[in-house]
């Protein structure tokens, strides 16, 4: 293995397009190689490296999907479970629909979401984390609703958002599209329903502790803030604007309650381990979290065609989507010199994670930045890292 060229492209990506970018590669339990380029804050000049920490934004996601495998392994719930068993005020969902002279009806959905819905984004909710009051459609109108009177006490905590939402119609009958969004709020309000404890003491429990995750937690603390990269706005003509202040508002303890949706920070060295773990089937250092069988179940495609119609695009070209996690069904059609079955996601900030489980590999890479340049960044990573491998 050489990876002296994507060595080369980390450089290229600080010096041109990011302020600092990091990169961890593992295989079984190891390190294969692992690059830090770049500084983590332009005012003080100070560089990244392996302890530097990355807000995670949607990456978070695949804690919690790895946690709802464990409690499927406990027998705490089956995916095919209706919401409601766990979470009541999701009984009578309805759905709106549009009659031909332009005025809105509200139905009853076709069946009861399913936790699997939830999880495979197939519930018919987008994403409403603020307001948005002049949203054309119903359901974006009726989230923005419920957000408004809910901020008005402050942060909400997930289950009041979930709570919150249960009475807005949604956009279709579930999982007869793929729709990002809402989905993974009401799967972590499932989990704190089935365990009695809040999204982010799951995290810690069932994954921090158990893997070792020494810079990775939920909130900005004093022993943590000078490993915590800043985040900034890329303008069109290069220059980069600070803008940490506003996004950490929902990593700090005392303007973001404990229950309050969990907002992951990570190295990119310590997503690489929990990436490592679901790579290896589950296993990570003697330390099982999850059964082989499980990672392959959260990690398959169940999206029909017309859902991945819904889900492709030019980033996310050649992937289907399983429980959480995006897989690689098509390398053609994907332009991905990788294999089918590589897994992971991204987070909206600027961070990538994919477990290849046929060569047993993680590939983590992280910056945070607005816009992030996903489509540039990261597949130029995931071409050079798996030629490297193989080199």
């Amino acid at each position: 293995m050489n990876f002296a060229k994507v060595d080369t492209l980390m450089k290229y990506f600080a010096d041109n397009t990011v302020p600092g970018c990091a990169l961890t590669v593992m295989r079984g339990d190891e390190i294969l190689f692992e690059s830090y380029a770049g500084v983590k804050d332009l005012k003080t000049g100070e560089a990244v490296d392996r302890n530097t920490i990355f807000r995670q934004a949607s990456t978070t996601k695949l804690f919690t999907y790895a946690i709802l495998g464990m409690l499927y392994e406990e027998g705490k719930f089956l995916f095919t479970d209706p919401v409601s068993d766990y979470l009541p005020e999701w009984t009578d969902t309805k759905k709106w629909i549009r009659r031909p002279n332009g005025s809105v009806e509200y139905v009853p959905i076709a069946r009861p979401i399913t936790i699997k819905d939830a999880v495979t984004m197939a519930c018919g909710l987008p994403y409403m984390m603020g307001t948005k009051p002049d949203a054309a459609n119903p359901t974006e109108l009726g989230m923005s609703n419920v957000m408004a009177e809910l901020l008005k006490n402050g942060q909400p905590t997930l289950r009041e958002e979930v709570r919150g939402m249960a009475k807005v119609p949604v956009m279709f009958d579930p999982g007869t599209h793929f729709l990002y969004g809402f989905g993974s709020e009401i799967a972590g309000a499932v989990v704190e329903e089935i365990t009695g404890k809040t999204v982010r003491e799951n995290f810690e429990e069932r994954i921090i502790e158990p893997l070792s995750l020494k810079h990775t937690g939920t909130y900005m603390t004093p022993e943590n803030a000078g490993d915590l990269v800043r985040c900034y706005e890329k303008k069109q003509d290069g220059t980069f604007v600070d803008i940490s202040e506003p996004m950490d508002n929902n990593i700090r303890r005392e303007t973001w309650p404990m229950g309050a949706r969990a907002n992951l920070n990570a190295s990119a060295a310590d997503f690489a381990v929990f990436m490592q773990m679901l790579a290896n089937g589950g296993t990570y250092k003697g330390t099982r979290l999850l059964s082989p069988g499980t990672v392959r179940m959260l990690s398959t495609n169940v999206l029909n065609e017309d859902q991945l119609k819904d889900f492709t695009n030019d980033y996310l070209a050649g992937y289907g989507y399983g429980f959480g996690f995006r897989t690689l069904m098509d390398q053609g059609a994907g332009n991905h010199n990788g294999h089918p079955g590589a897994f992971g996601w991204t987070g909206g900030a600027g961070t990538w994670a994919e477990a290849d489980p046929v060569t047993g590999t993680s590939i983590v890479y992280m910056h945070n930045m607005m816009p992030n340049e996903e489509l540039y960044h990261h597949l130029r990573v995931r071409a050079a890292v798996y030629a490297a491998l193989e080199d």
